[in-house]
C-alpha cells in the first residue's frame, strides 16, 4: 500500500482565490451519457485485452511537493457551482506523485462534454515545471468545495482512491474503488479511474461516474455524494467485470494509518502520546453482533479474516476524540473521520479482511480493510454491488451495546508481586448507558477466550467514579509464536452487555 499523505497535504495547500473573471469552458461536441451507458461500456471493454495507458507527459516527474505548493487553482474557474453560486469542483494537476492524466467530462441534461486541461485555470510561477509543460499536462483528479469555496469536503486523486474530510473538516483515511490482491503474497494491482463524469443530481447532490481500468478488472462506478451536518454520505453503485482470475478481490476497501496508541507505547519513537488516523475496525455482522478489533502496528505483516454472511456494516473508526491523547495541534488526529460501509442488497457469504503492515512513522498508510466474497473470483465473472459509505465523527450504531473505549497492554501478574514472564496483562474498558448502575453484585460476568495459550486472573468490575464504565482485566500466556486472538465481552444473565473486543497480541 502506497502512502498518499504527502501529496494530499500538498493538495490542501492549493488555495482558493477570490472569484475573478475567468470561467473555463468545455470544448468539443457533447455526447449522450447515462449510467446504463457507462455500465454497458465497462462490459464491452472487459471482453477486450487490457491496454496500458501511455507514458505520463514529459515533465510530470518534476512537479514535486514544493512545486505543487506553488500552484493555485483559480476560484473563478470552479465548475458545477451550486444554485447559490458556491461550492462546485476544482481540479488537481498531474504531478510527481500522480503523473497519469484523467479524462474529465461535465454532464448536464444527459449530455457529457469533455473538460480539457488548460493551464489558464491555474496561477503558477512562470518558471515552474507545470508552466513549462504548457498545454501538455493534464488533470490528476478533482475536489468538491464547500459553499464558501474555502475548503474541500471530497477529493478523488490517484488510482481509484478518494477520501472525505467528514463532519469535522479534517482529512484522514482514504477509500478506493477496489483492492486487487492486497496483503497477499504476490504484487498488488492498482486499477485506476481513467475517465470521470461530473454532474448534479436533481437534489443538488454531486454525481461522480467513473470508469475503472486494470489488467484484471474493468468497472463502472456511480457515486452520489451529499454533504450533511453529520458528515459526508456517498451512495455507491459498482458494476465489475473480471478479465482475469483474482486471488483476493477486495470490495469497498478502506485504507488508513496506525502507528501507535496507548496500548502500543513501546512502538513510539515520537514525543506525541498517540499517532493514528484510525484506532479500530468495527464489524456489524449478519447475526447482529458488534465486533471491535483494535488496530495494531505488527512486528510482521498480518492478514485477519472475519467470516460472515450478508454483513450489516464494517468500517475503520477513529473513536478517540480527545486532543490530549494526541497533543498534535498541526494535523489534529482527534478530528480524523471514521468511514463506515453499509452494504445494500445480498452480499452473500464472505469475510471482512483486515491487513496490517509494519510502519515506523506516520507517512505510510499501513492498514486496509475490505470485504472478500467467499466464491473464487474467476475471469468472466460479473458483480453488481451497492453500498453506502459514510464519513462521520461519531458512532455508526447509535443505540448499540456498551463499546470499547480504551485498551492497554502491560506486565502480567498481581500488583506488588513479581512480574509473570512470558505473559501479557490485557485491560479493556467498556462504556455505555447499559452499564449504568450495575455493580459487582449485579451478575455481570466476563466472557473471554483465546486462540491459543491461556487467559487467567480474569476480572471485571465498574471503574470507580465512572457511572457507565466497566473494566475487564486478564493475563494472557501464549503457547506458540503465532499471534494470540483474544475474544472478550461482558454479559449479564447470558445477555450481551457490550461489543465483542477482538484484541490481538504477539505470540511467544
Amino acid at each position: 500500500m502506497t502512502s498518499r499523505r504527502t501529496l494530499l497535504a500538498a493538495f490542501g495547500a492549493i488555495a482558493a482565490l477570490p472569484p475573478g473573471g475567468l470561467l473555463a469552458a468545455t470544448r468539443g461536441e457533447g455526447q449522450p451519457f447515462s449510467w446504463p451507458k457507462l455500465k454497458a461500456l465497462a462490459a464491452q471493454m472487459a471482453g477486450q485485452p487490457y491496454k496500458a495507458p501511455p507514458p505520463p507527459p514529459a515533465g510530470a516527474d518534476k512537479i514535486t511537493y514544493d512545486a505543487l505548493n506553488a500552484v493555485q487553482y483559480k476560484a473563478s474557474a470552479t465548475q458545477l457551482r451550486t444554485p447559490g453560486g458556491g461550492g462546485g469542483v476544482r481540479f488537481f494537476p498531474i504531478n510527481h506523485f500522480q503523473p497519469q492524466p484523467v479524462e474529465i467530462f461535465l454532464v448536464e441534461g444527459n449530455v457529457a462534454k469533455p473538460f480539457h486541461y488548460d493551464p489558464a485555470v491555474f496561477d503558477m510561477p512562470a518558471d515552474g515545471p507545470l508552466a513549462q509543460m504548457g498545454g501538455h499536462a493534464g488533470f490528476s483528479g478533482f475536489r468538491a468545495m464547500n459553499a464558501a469555496g474555502t475548503s474541500d469536503w471530497l477529493a478523488f486523486a490517484g488510482a481509484s482512491y478518494f477520501r472525505s474530510s467528514g463532519a469535522l473538516d479534517q482529512y484522514g483515511l482514504s477509500a478506493r474503488g477496489i483492492a486487487i490482491d492486497s496483503g497477499g503474497p504476490g504484487a498488488e494491482e492498482f486499477p485506476a479511474f481513467t475517465k470521470i463524469w461530473l454532474g448534479r443530481g436533481e437534489d443538488g447532490s454531486l454525481l461522480v461516474d467513473a470508469l475503472m481500468e486494470g489488467p484484471s478488472i474493468v468497472g463502472a462506478y456511480r457515486f452520489i455524494n451529499r454533504k450533511t451536518d453529520g458528515g459526508v454520505i456517498q451512495d455507491v453503485e459498482a458494476s465489475l467485470h473480471l478479465r482475469k482470475d483474482v486471488a483476493r478481490l477486495g470490495i469497498a476497501p478502506l485504507t488508513s494509518m496506525f502507528w501507535y496508541d496507548q496500548a502500543e507505547r513501546t512502538r513510539a519513537t515520537d514525543w506525541r502520546p498517540e499517532v493514528h488516523d484510525s484506532d479500530g475496525l468495527l464489524i456489524h455482522n449478519g447475526a447482529g453482533e458488534l465486533l471491535w478489533r483494535p488496530l495494531n502496528n505488527p512486528a510482521a505483516p498480518t492478514a485477519d479474516s472475519f467470516g460472515d454472511r450478508n454483513p450489516r456494516g464494517f468500517g475503520l473508526l477513529q473513536r478517540d476524540r480527545n486532543h490530549d491523547h494526541y497533543q498534535d495541534d498541526g494535523v489534529f488526529y482527534e478530528k480524523r473521520p471514521s468511514a463506515w460501509v453499509e452494504p445494500k442488497g445480498d452480499w452473500g457469504a464472505g469475510s471482512v479482511m483486515l491487513v496490517e503492515l509494519v510502519t515506523t512513522d506516520e507517512t505510510n498508510d499501513n492498514v486496509v480493510a475490505f470485504w472478500v466474497p467467499a466464491a473464487p473470483a474467476k475471469a468472466g465473472m460479473h458483480y453488481d454491488l451497492s453500498y453506502r459509505l459514510s464519513w462521520i465523527a461519531g458512532e455508526p450504531i447509535i443505540n448499540g451495546p456498551a463499546r470499547v473505549v480504551d485498551w492497554w497492554k502491560g506486565a502480567a501478574g498481581r500488583p506488588g508481586q513479581p512480574v509473570v514472564a512470558g505473559s501479557t496483562k490485557i485491560v479493556i474498558d467498556f462504556e455505555g448507558s447499559v452499564l449504568s448502575g450495575l455493580g459487582r453484585s449485579s451478575g455481570v460476568t466476563p466472557d473471554v477466550s483465546v486462540s491459543h495459550g491461556k487467559a487467567d486472573l480474569i476480572a471485571a468490575y465498574p471503574v470507580v467514579g465512572q457511572a457507565d464504565r466497566w473494566r475487564l482485566m486478564m493475563d494472557v500466556t501464549p503457547d506458540g509464536k503465532a499471534p494470540v486472538d483474544i475474544r472478550a465481552a461482558l454479559r449479564r444473565n447470558g445477555t450481551p452487555l457490550t461489543e465483542v473486543c477482538l484484541a490481538q497480541i504477539a505470540g511467544a
